[in-house]
């Protein structure tokens, strides 16, 4: 769920985003089902960013 929501807000123009990350989800004391892999963040990072393109925008 964690993806969807980032990409939608950046399309449509939000400030921030603020994204958990962690090295293994699954044993993260909390907040683990909505963090993601820090393996897995660049990629996250640059899809993201493609849907701030639409508006106009970029990601830092």
């Amino acid at each position: 769920m964690v993806e969807p929501l980032a990409r939608a807000v950046a399309a449509v123009g939000a400030d921030g985003i603020i994204v958990e990350v962690h090295q293994d989800p699954a044993v993260a004391l909390c907040d683990g089902p909505q963090a993601l892999y820090g393996s897995d963040f660049a990629a996250f990072a640059s899809r993201v960013a493609a849907h701030a393109s639409l508006d106009g925008r970029r990601i830092a």
